[in-house]
């Protein structure tokens, strides 16, 4: 049997992700392609115990090193978990965010830098590196616009608009990087059209 593919959907808070993901799992359903949907942080019960921790508007506190390391170990137990036996057994896998939200929220917009947070998540990086990420690129500000602020029990959306101005500069220098990879989708097109742009991502991908 051939091993699955990985897809990985990546963005700054609000972006659109959750739609397009709901829009892909219904077109999957209907042509019946086996796969698995999942997210990070969580997507087993240790890893969506992490992701309590580190959402929790009331852990204020935490340092940005602890966050990152936490970030890496929920991916790593979520990998063993649900990755892995999916691709084994030949499923398309679709992460909502994976290493590049580290890269992009903790490397970049918390300055820990690329060689840290490449560091930490090294196995992800060298035995689980997507077949292809959607970047669905918008800018934090119209993101927040669309969804009508930030949440206040979500620790990172309440961050402030500065971070999220980095989270996004990391994501597009990291879309630079690796463009055999990343491919960004306009994040400002209507959610059907950026749809019609993923399926076409994928399907040139042999993903679908």
């Amino acid at each position: 049997m051939a091993r699955g593919k990985f897809i990985t959907f990546e963005g700054c808070d609000g972006c659109g992700k959750s739609t397009q993901l709901k829009l892909l799992s219904e077109y999957l359903a209907k042509e019946n392609v086996p796969h698995i949907f999942t997210r990070e942080p969580g997507g087993g019960k240790i890893s969506e115990a992490i992701r309590e921790i580190l959402l929790n508007g009331k852990n204020a506190e935490m340092t940005d090193d602890c966050e990152a390391l936490l970030y890496a170990a929920a991916r790593m137990q979520h990998l063993a978990d649900r990755v892995e036996p999916a691709l084994a057994e030949g499923k398309l896998v679709v992460c909502d965010r994976y290493v590049d939200s580290s890269l992009a929220y903790q490397a970049y917009a918390r300055g820990l830098g690329v060689d840290f947070i490449a560091q930490i998540n090294g196995q992800a990086l060298k035995k689980y590196r997507p077949d292809v990420t959607i970047f669905i690129d918008l800018t934090p500000e119209a993101a927040f616009q669309r969804k009508h602020g930030a949440d206040e029990n979500d620790r990172l959306e309440q961050a402030g608009m500065a971070f999220h101005q980095r989270v996004y500069a990391g994501y597009k220098a990291l879309a630079e990087q690796e463009p055999d990879r990343i491919v960004a989708v306009d994040g400002n097109k209507t959610p059907q059209e950026i749809f019609a742009d993923v399926l076409a991502i994928l399907r040139e991908r042999n993903c679908i």
